[in-house]
């Protein structure tokens, strides 16, 4: 359930309560595909970076090690040691990103898979049986995620397809939740609206799936090759139409300018793997902008990745020590790099709450916009 605890302008500050705790929005999701942050980051880490939600990936666990191992091992949650909320996509834009060796139908998806080439089906139903084996706090409607840019006909098609993929999700889902012996029988689910840069199709979509009552509403597709600029304008045009007492969460999406952005119009979830990508090549974030911890000046560097950061990395170990490791290619290397570029989201988003609560976000906004553009 929602609860919107302040509202200025656009900006909301909420909180949801799950199965597995409260979540307090806006809120970034660390992203562990397969039950685990690349990096070599533990769940254990994430309650000391500040983590509320992990995100993981329901077509690769479906893969490896299989859903119904993890279903037999107690779920995600045991699995992998965490007991907070655990939001799995569903899987449709990984079969979206395998163009080369997939086929679209009326009832799902045929594919073929990325490890062993063996053949897969997946629907609506096939993912929120996986998702239900696995789980999760929060399980995401299969959906048909679009080129963009795609021709308008197909994106209409495309997208009524979605809408009634997203009603066989909730069949089965309320099915799967009433049966005996389900993990998670209060399992939720969040529809997501598409329409690729098309206003009018996105607002009839978010008009459509606004009446079917789902526990949240996802805008999907962006950040898939189209500029900030339109992006912004598709959350402008989408987030007055979707329910005002359910979280809106922007898939996919993003740095901290594009965070800070979309909180503005009105966003509360987001998850991305820049920061863990990001850190593994040994790009860190600082509150100046970004650095290449690789750059020869950082060679006799004793100052921490970012003064007056809290994060276990800052707190213990120096530039040049980091840097050394990934010239030694120390596998260390990527993890305090990790640890520090997740600290920092975690921490954005916290400060961004407090900054909400205390009705200074617009200068919250600013101010760091000025202080990462002038990096």
């Amino acid at each position: 359930m929602y609860k919107l605890l302040k509202k200025s302008g656009k900006v909301r500050r909420g909180q949801f309560k799950t199965p597995h705790g409260v979540i307090e929005t806006p809120v970034f999701m660390n992203v562990g595909t397969l039950a685990a942050i690349k990096g070599a980051v533990s769940s254990v880490d994430l309650k000391e970076i500040g983590c509320q939600v992990e995100l993981s990936n329901t077509y690769h666990l479906h893969l490896r090690p299989g859903d119904k191992v993890i279903r037999e091992l107690g779920g995600l949650h045991k699995f992998m040691n965490w007991d907070r909320p655990i939001l799995t996509d569903s899987g449709g834009f990984q079969v979206f990103s395998l163009s080369g060796i997939r086929k679209i139908k009326e009832e799902g998806v045929y594919f073929n898979s990325h490890i062993d080439g063996r053949k897969i089906f997946m629907g609506p139903e096939e993912s929120m049986q996986i998702q239900s084996n696995l789980a999760s706090t929060i399980a995401m409607a299969f959906d048909e995620c679009i080129p963009n840019p795609s021709p308008k006909e197909y994106v209409v098609q495309s997208v009524e397809r979605t809408t009634r993929w997203l009603k066989r999700c909730k069949d089965e889902m309320d099915r799967l939740n009433s049966l005996e012996g389900t993990i998670n029988p209060k399992q939720m689910l969040f529809g997501i609206n598409q329409g690729g840069v098309y206003e009018d199709i996105r607002i009839e979509h978010a008009k459509t799936i606004s009446k079917m009552n789902l526990d949240g509403y996802a805008i999907g597709g962006l950040a898939v090759g189209e500029t900030h600029e339109e992006m912004y304008r598709i959350i402008d045009a989408v987030v007055p139409y979707l329910p005002e007492d359910k979280p809106i969460y922007l898939m996919g999406v993003g740095t901290p300018a594009n965070i800070l952005e979309a909180v503005s119009r009105g966003v509360d979830f987001f998850d991305c793997v820049l920061p863990a990508r990001n850190g593994r090549h040994g790009h860190v974030f600082t509150k100046n902008g970004k650095i290449n911890i690789m750059n020869a000046q950082f060679e006799l560097d004793s100052k921490p990745i970012d003064e007056g950061c809290q994060c276990p990395t800052c707190q213990n170990y120096t530039r040049a020590y980091i840097r050394h490791l990934f010239k030694a290619k120390e596998m260390l290397a990527m993890r305090l790099c990790v640890l520090h570029n997740l600290y920092f989201y975690n921490k954005l988003m916290k400060d961004i709450r407090t900054a909400i609560d205390g009705d200074y976000f617009e200068e919250f906004k600013n101010e760091k916009l000025h202080d990462w553009n002038e990096k």
